[in-house]
This record gives structure tokens, sequence and C-alpha cells, in this order.
């Protein structure tokens, strides 16, 4: 049988092989974790330590007009809440091998074999757990992600990222960090999602609008089907490359995910949304050990980090399409 030494070498070996590939695993069925997590696109923080994770609020709403000659200049700080705070969490799989699975795959190549596939069963494990909460409605203490749904449909005193929508709100009116969404049950269309970026619509130009919209493959298809009769799409490369059916409509990619849930569609400007993960929590691996009080070998993948948003009023979804 494998030593632990052994079992930790072939492990290391795993996960650099054929260029590293085993580590797509951890990605190569949902979108969001490909797009925002592997490809590294909008917020990407990797702080060393501490209890929350700081993100500084990314909108304009300060003092600011034209001015004359001698004019006094107002230099009030409209927003006195500069940053928003995400909560770590931690998430676990286990690679477990019993004392009777290993007699019965005795030899190096079958043992090899065995541990391998403990490891990529571990690998695809703590990638649903991760994936699914992506699109969780949960409150900052709790210990699962604050997903997507709590960005979008968060209750208005609810806090998201610590704070809550009047915590922001401006002397003229506006909420900075509204929840943007539509519940209303309707059929999808393409003018329902011109309809989610305009929502979300924080400033002019290219970067103003939501790029990205995430939804179930029922209700891709029919966009899809839409777009195709019209021939008014194109496809992002990098996306279908990384296996994912999407397309490109209007300057967003519109892709479906497995894990969104059922009727959702999510348009997200990925400017301002992203992940924050420990130096030390990315899916970072415990060396094989024996579990106590049991004849069998065990290895942890840990990930520790969360969601997290700029700019909340600059994503917005719709819950009841059709």
């Amino acid at each position: 049988m494998l030593t632990y030494t052994e079992m930790d070498a072939i492990t290391d070996d795993y996960f650099i092989a054929d260029g590293k590939k085993a580590i797509d695993i951890f990605f190569n069925d949902c979108f969001a974790l490909d797009w925002f997590m592997n490809k590294k696109k909008g917020i990407w923080e990797r702080p060393n330590g501490g209890q929350r994770f700081r993100i500084p609020l990314s909108y304009d709403g300060q003092e600011g007009d034209f001015y004359s000659r001698g004019e006094e200049m107002s230099s009030d700080d409209r927003e006195n809440l500069q940053a928003a705070y995400f909560l770590p969490k931690n998430v676990y799989s286990n690679a477990t091998i019993y004392r009777q699975d290993e007699l019965a795959n005795a030899g190096e190549y079958a043992e090899v074999q065995l541990l391998t596939s403990r490891l990529e069963s571990a690998q695809k494990t703590i990638r649903k757990k991760i994936a699914v909460n992506i699109y969780s409605l949960n409150p900052d203490g709790d210990k699962n992600l604050t997903g997507l749904r709590s960005c979008c449909f968060g209750a208005t005193g609810t806090p998201y990222g610590a704070i809550a929508e009047d915590d922001l709100a401006s002397s003229d009116g506006t909420k900075p960090w509204k929840a943007v969404n539509v519940t209303t049950s309707e059929a999808i269309g393409l003018a329902k999602i011109q309809t989610l970026r305009s929502l979300a619509k924080i400033s002019n130009g290219a970067s103003g609008k939501p790029d990205i919209g995430m939804t179930t493959e029922t209700l891709f298809n029919v966009i899809s089907s839409v777009l195709q009769v019209q021939q008014r799409f194109t496809e992002n490369k990098d996306v279908t490359a990384a296996g994912f059916t999407n397309i490109t409509y209007e300057g967003m990619t519109i892709a479906a995910d497995d894990y969104c849930p059922s009727g959702y569609f999510f348009a997200l400007n990925s400017n301002y949304v992203g992940f924050a993960i420990y130096q030390g929590g990315f899916f970072a691996r415990e060396p094989w050990g024996k579990i106590p009080g049991i004849a069998g070998k065990s290895m942890k993948i840990y990930w520790d980090g969360n969601l997290v948003v700029s700019n909340r009023k600059a994503h917005s979804a719709h819950s009841n399409l059709l």
C-alpha cells in the first residue's frame, strides 16, 4: 500500500500533469466559475488575511458642478461609506480511501488510479458547492456564499456587504447600493434583456451597462433561436473554447450556466463583481493522513473566499422568466 509521502507526491503530480489539466476540473462545468475565478474577469482580490474582505465602493456620487471665478466650491463628501465588507466563506471536500479499497486495488497502477479518481471526485464536490452558492440568496452572516440573488434581490433593510440600501441614500434621493431586479412573470425576449441592461446602466460609454448575461439552458435556447433567425449575434471565442454555449448580443456575452436557478436571468457588469479569496484558500490541499478511529486515509481541499461586489446597482436580474 502507498505511504502518505507517496500519496502526497502522486497528488502533486496529478495537479501539474498535462499542463495542469486537472485544475480545469474546478471550473469546467460552471460558466460563472470559469469567467470570474478561472479567467479572473472583474474583481480579483487575494488578501493575505483579515476577518473581512474590504471592497472599495466604485460609483460616482460626489459633489461637482461648473463654477465661476472666485465662487466657493463644495468639498463635502456625499458618501460617508467608502467600502463594502464581505465575510469569508469556507468550503471543503474530502478525498477518502478506506483500507478495504486499498486492499481490493493492490498494485501500484491500481492504487494510483484509485487515488486520482478520489481526487477528481473531491474537486467536483467542492466545485458544485461553490457553483450552486454563486446564485444564492444568503444574508451576510450565513456560512454559505453571499450570492448573486443576495446582490440583486436582497431586501431593502437587509445589509449586503455590511451595507443596507438606505445606508447609501444620497441627498438627491438616489440609492447607489440599491438591489435592481424584476419579478413579474413574463416571457423572455430581447426586449427583456435590453430592459435589464438599461436598469443597471451606471454611466455612459461601453462599460456603463452589464456585459455578461447568465441564465438557464432553457431560457438561453429561446434567446439563441430568436437571434439565429435574425442573424444578430456572434460568439465569444474565449467562452466557446472553454466549452460553454454562448452568444454575444449588443456587447453582452450571454451564456447558459447549469447552476443558474430556473426562470432567472442575471445581467452583470464584470467591472464590479468578482471574487475575494485568501492567499492560502484557493483550492488549497491538505496532506494525506490517517482518519482518526477509522481504517482509512484522507485529504481535504479547501476554498476560503466570497463573491464580492463594488457597485451593487451595476447589476440586475429577472426572477420569473418563461
